[in-house]
């Protein structure tokens, strides 16, 4: 009888360690797995509700060229200043744009960009381009002339993008 009390024990010891293992070798993978569906349910929520369009376009043919862009927030989520420095910008010939790189002083070379948020645009003051306001984009981009087709791309963080083709003016 001592020796099946004995078995007994030593398999509930046993039975009691490999669950023991068995958790802490499952609980860290699902947890993990449980982390990755709300970072990606948190992501996708956050791309869908972030929406612009490009409501007018220009650009002055010269030495530089600058392109002047107008885009409104139309998503459900207002985007911050910094996602909108770390955004990109392609802008240039149809044949030959290039991403541009973003500065916050006034543009004075080829290759930059940056926007402005006047009290025309930015309605509450809040440096956030909120729904239903609309933000000027300046580029410089190489060289074009009048009448050459170019082609503008802007990309927020998120992969949310948007472009227009349009045509450079005679002034």
């Amino acid at each position: 009888m001592s020796a099946d009390t004995f078995v007994s024990a030593l398999f509930i010891i046993t039975a009691v360690v490999a669950a023991g293992i068995l958790i802490n070798a499952v609980y860290p993978i699902v947890w993990s797995t449980a982390s990755t569906f709300s970072s990606s349910a948190h992501e996708t929520d956050t791309r869908m509700r972030t929406d612009f369009q490009i409501v007018a376009t220009y650009a002055k043919a010269g030495i530089p060229s600058e392109g002047h862009i107008y885009m409104k927030n139309i998503g459900t989520n207002p985007i911050s200043t910094g996602e909108l420095a770390n955004g990109d910008v392609f802008f240039g010939k149809s044949s030959e744009f290039t991403r541009l790189s973003y500065t916050p002083t006034t543009l004075t070379t080829n290759g930059q960009w940056n926007y402005t948020f006047d009290p025309s645009y930015d309605t509450n003051n809040n440096n956030m381009w909120d729904i239903g306001e609309t933000l000027h984009i300046v580029a410089y981009a190489n060289t074009f002339s009048p009448g050459d087709p170019l082609h503008f791309q802007f990309v927020l963080p998120n992969g949310v993008w948007r472009s227009q083709d349009f045509t450079a003016s005679t002034n």
